[in-house]
């Protein structure tokens, strides 16, 4: 592990629109593999709305053009890129920078 970044788990373990929950520091973070998007995204896994660590289990999607994980709660899309809530502007989870080094997923730890 270098400095700041903790290695989640081999890229090839992530099964496509299917999220997993990892420790990343304190942080328990979402990551998501998406069969339509390069990349793979990183969220905080703390639903605002229930204060549930749900959203690695949530639906993800596109919702007009946007890459999203909803809720397995109370259904809110929350964009993968910006973490902001679709149906109320004002809140919004953190998102987390995602590399991959030798086929691993790392994810960097909130400062």
């Amino acid at each position: 592990m270098q400095a700041g970044w903790t290695t989640v788990c081999q890229f090839d373990a992530l099964l496509p629109d299917v999220g997993v929950r990892a420790l990343v520091g304190d942080a328990q973070v979402a990551v998501f593999r998406l069969s339509r998007a390069d990349g793979v995204f990183a969220i905080d896994a703390f639903d605002p709305f229930s204060d549930a660590p749900v959203l690695s289990r949530g639906i993800v999607g596109d919702v007009k053009g946007q890459l999203v994980v909803a809720s397995p709660i109370y259904k809110q899309h929350f964009n993968l890129r910006t973490g902001q809530c679709l149906e109320d502007e004002t809140v919004a989870v953190r998102t987390f920078p995602v590399r991959l080094v030798d086929g691993h997923v790392q994810v960097r730890q909130p400062s």
